[in-house]
């Protein structure tokens, strides 16, 4: 992190008062980036609730399968400082809450008999890809995460 800053360590140490300060303003600004990534898909797509999961989704698998990609910022933190009370961890775990509430109101856009359930399986398919592509690498991912949530999303609205 250092090195793309641009600045020496003491510098950038400097700026913060504490390295979870630091840590903290890193989070914030990954979970910002997200957001507005997100939000950019959503409205470009808005009243297609299911081009925009599967949009999301195509997109999630762009961002696996960048040769930059080292995992998901939210789970490395939450790893790396299992304290759910450390600012990063605290950040983090609110991502991945408000992931699974607009999974969730997407569901409810399809009209989905349990929009609670879809949106739990679709984050842990989203947090499993991410895995996958750290452990395993990214190949066929895009393809095989696509596929299981058209297959969750068919069962949820016959």
């Amino acid at each position: 992190m250092v090195a793309r800053s641009g600045v020496s360590k003491s510098s950038l140490y400097r700026t913060f008062a504490s390295k979870d300060d630091l840590i903290a303003a890193f989070a914030e600004e990954e979970n910002r980036r997200f957001w507005q990534w997100w939000d950019e898909i959503v409205e470009r797509l808005a009243g297609a609730p299911s081009q925009q999961i599967m949009s999301l989704l195509e997109g999630i698998s762009g961002q696996i399968a960048s040769p930059q990609f080292r995992g998901c910022p939210f789970i490395n933190l939450a790893t790396q400082f299992p304290n759910r009370r450390h600012p990063g961890t605290a950040i983090a775990c609110a991502n991945k809450r408000e992931m699974r509430q607009r999974l969730r109101a997407l569901a409810q856009a399809l009209g989905t008999r349990d929009p609670n359930r879809l949106a739990n399986q679709l984050a842990l398919l989203i947090d499993g890809a991410y895995g996958q592509a750290v452990t395993l690498g990214p190949d066929n991912l895009k393809r095989e995460l696509v596929d299981a949530a058209k297959v969750l999303i068919d069962v949820q609205t016959r």
